[in-house]
Order: C-alpha cells, then sequence, then structure tokens
C-alpha cells in the first residue's frame, strides 16, 4: 500500500502515482504606507493541497474503475481521512479535481496509457487528533452494512 484515501488504497494493483507534490499556503495580509513598504500582517495558514500525477497501464499495472471509484467518492462531496502507507496520518482531504489523458489505443477503443493527475485539499484545519474517531465510526457502519 502507498497511501489510502478513505477506503480506497493506491497500489500497483490499483493505481498508482509517480509523484507527490503537496503546496502548503500562509496568509499575510497588506497595507499599504506612505513612503515605505506596506505593513504585513500574519492572518493564518492558507490552503494545503496535494498533487498526485501517475500513469495507469490497465495491461500491466493499475485497473480503469480505480479513476471510476475516485470520481464516485468526489461525487459525494464528502471528505476522507489520507494516510501514507508507512502510517504517516495527512489529515482529512476533499477531491477538488481528476483529470486523464488518454494514449495508445487497442483497436476497440480502450486506452493502453492513462495519464492522470488527482488533486486533494485539506479541510480539517490540521486537528488530525479528531481523526482517529472518524475512521472508528465508519469501521462501525462498514461492519453493519456487512452483517
Amino acid at each position: 500500500m502507498m497511501m489510502a484515501l478513505g477506503m480506497f488504497v493506491f497500489s500497483l494493483e490499483t493505481l498508482a502515482y509517480q509523484e507527490f507534490q503537496r503546496q502548503t499556503d500562509w496568509r499575510h495580509g497588506s497595507t499599504s504606507r506612505i513612503g515605505t513598504n506596506p505593513a504585513r500582517q500574519y492572518l493564518g495558514r492558507g490552503d494545503d493541497s496535494i498533487t498526485l500525477p501517475g500513469v495507469l497501464l490497465p495491461a500491466l499495472a493499475g485497473a480503469q474503475i480505480s479513476l471510476d471509484t475516485l470520481r464516485f467518492m468526489a461525487d459525494t462531496g464528502k471528505a476522507w481521512p489520507l494516510v501514507e502507507g508507512t502510517g504517516k496520518i495527512y489529515g482529512t482531504w476533499v477531491i477538488e479535481s481528476l483529470s486523464e489523458t488518454r494514449t495508445l489505443f487497442f483497436r476497440d477503443g480502450q486506452a493502453r496509457r492513462i495519464e492522470f493527475t488527482l488533486k486533494l485539499v485539506r479541510i480539517d484545519d490540521g486537528r488530525v487528533d479528531m481523526l482517529g474517531s472518524a475512521i472508528a465510526a465508519g469501521g462501525n457502519l462498514l461492519r453493519g452494512l456487512l452483517r
């Protein structure tokens, strides 16, 4: 397992990303002043986003249904916990966008190569201490559905 977003697991069998790009912004308000530089005031954290670009090769590694699963997850509008395979918890994230480019087609139109880019945005205000109870509640819900 490379990483898990909610119940979706990134791996060679599902969807493997080739890069992990993270950008965190901090906000500083600016007030113009006569004869000197603007005054700045720290306003707090800004957006935190992760971009996962990768290549899906359905004949070798990964499955097209993985992209469909991520689109379904995004359609719900829900936030999902993001946990690295090492156990590092990144917090709660929403899927902001998913793009794909298909190339190298078989005769029936199925793509041999699909390049994708998944963009996630953090929404939990850095409160990863609340994540454990959310994961437990989700697990209880799944167990109830499977019975």
